[in-house]
């Protein structure tokens, strides 16, 4: 199920990419031989006007096939060549490849939207003004591997609704006002002893119980469990509202994944980068299962979060990516002419070739967190 939701989102996501650079280079009367809903083997097709639609084998997504993209000598001097992509205006040709990571950003925006009309998982304090927020409990943010919560087997998303001990310290048993201080003091008081918490996970309305030992940090000596918290409710907002808490949240995303981006490649020039810290497909899947597990919400603003990163993955300047096509254009247009088309095309297949590496090796390092 989780692998097939997974095929779904994927899908999803590369088609609006696509979307938007068939939909402007339609715009501009560039001609568009193909658009494909996953990758060949072709299973079908059917051809509307000039371009084919065609259902392909393997569901990884999809793409568009546009006269000129790589150029070559029927597109650039052929009959057709007023039509080619390469012989547009600079700043239309721009415009197509930005189109779709724009059309990601608005995709985005829209499932952030839908999330807050239906009801958006909000931390106290961030609601927005005027908003009152709902079912407000405290929520386990993330959990540490290997801590004592991962042994509990506590995730992110659990709602913690019950706190105590087998035995009473201080005339006190369980804790009544939970929230993250009232946790923390209770578990400092009670280290290396059994904590009983009680918790909802998910669509699950029955509560579960789980028993956790708080452990002495060997570094700064804090007694902790292993988790970070916050107290988060449900923001239900209208219609206009939805839109414009939307925008914000994916603004948000937008700045936190530039930044993640930025100090991950800062971290791999320094030599303290590491592949363990990148999901890749494997890893998502898990992730999207659990995201399903929690709810409809939770997987919409999942989906919202792969689709800012998938945008800004494909604007970086590297070879293959919409981002190096544009790095290309800018060179032609300082330099005044047209970089030679059999370096280009071999420059982008090199690139081509070191992402399929990369992603090889992010899998495998998925696969070894399995296990």
């Amino acid at each position: 199920m989780n692998i097939l939701i997974f095929l779904i989102i994927l899908l999803v996501l590369v088609v609006v990419h696509e979307f938007g650079h068939f939909f402007t280079a339609k715009k501009f009367d560039i001609r568009v031989d193909e658009f494909g809903f996953g990758f060949p083997p072709k299973l079908f097709g059917r051809k509307y006007g000039e371009t084919e639609y065609t259902f392909n084998l393997l569901p990884l997504g999809g793409f568009v096939k546009i006269f000129g993209e790589n150029p070559d000598d029927e597109n650039t001097s052929g009959p057709d060549k007023e039509r080619s992509f390469v012989n547009k205006a600079k700043w239309k040709q721009a415009i197509v490849l930005f189109a779709g990571v724009f059309a990601n950003f608005i995709l985005a925006w829209i499932l952030f939207s839908i999330g807050f009309m239906s009801g958006f998982p909000t931390s106290v304090g961030s609601e927005p003004l005027g908003y009152k927020l709902d079912d407000v409990n405290l929520t386990v943010v993330s959990v540490m591997v290997d801590s004592p919560a991962d042994k509990a087997l506590l995730k992110s998303g659990d709602k913690i609704i019950s706190v105590k001990t087998p035995v009473a310290l201080y005339g006190q048993t369980g804790l009544d006002n939970i929230n993250p201080n009232t946790l923390k003091s209770f578990i400092t008081l009670h280290p290396e002893e059994e904590i009983e918490i009680g918790y909802l996970r998910g669509k699950d309305k029955n509560v579960h119980i789980t028993k956790v030992i708080p452990h002495k940090d060997s570094i700064d000596g804090e007694i902790r469990i292993g988790i970070s918290m916050d107290m988060i409710g449900i923001a239900k907002l209208p219609i206009f509202s939805a839109f414009k808490e939307g925008m914000r949240l994916t603004l948000f995303v937008v700045k936190d994944t530039v930044l993640g981006l930025y100090t991950l490649v800062v971290d791999g020039l320094y030599g303290k980068g590491s592949f363990a810290s990148v999901t890749g497909p494997v890893g998502i899947v898990g992730i999207v299962g659990n995201a399903y597990e929690f709810g409809f919400v939770y997987l919409l603003s999942f989906m919202a979060l792969i689709s800012v990163n998938l945008a800004i993955i494909n604007l970086l300047p590297f070879p293959a990516l919409d981002g190096g096509r544009l790095f290309f254009l800018l060179i032609e247009k300082i330099k005044g002419s047209r970089i030679n088309p059999k370096v280009v095309n071999a420059i982008n297949m090199i690139g081509f070739s070191i992402l399929i590496l990369l992603m090889l090796i992010i899998t495998y390092y998925d696969v070894t967190k399995l296990f």
